[in-house]
């Protein structure tokens, strides 16, 4: 069954726009680097990630390109292969 990265992207959009309290956010935006966020935020979006997809997040994972854009996030978690 193909994974559905939009429905992906929508989901870790809304988490990253209401947790950060951002007006918006395009999917290719670099989020860490435009809007500052903090290492604490990135412990956060890892624990929603590994949570809201039933997945889990490997230390081989933990480079900062796979987390840097909504897309780089939805491409991460459809490459795993417990991905919902």
């Amino acid at each position: 069954m193909p994974v559905d990265v939009s429905g992906i992207r929508d989901r870790v959009r809304v988490f990253v726009v209401d947790a950060a309290g951002l007006d918006g956010l395009a999917d290719d935006e670099r989020m860490f680097l435009r809007y500052h966020l903090s290492s604490l935020f990135a412990v956060q979006l890892v624990l929603f990630v590994e949570r809201a997809f039933g997945i889990i997040v490997e230390d081989d994972d933990l480079d900062m390109e796979n987390f840097a854009t909504v897309n780089a996030i939805a491409a991460l978690v459809a490459r795993k292969p417990s991905a919902r």
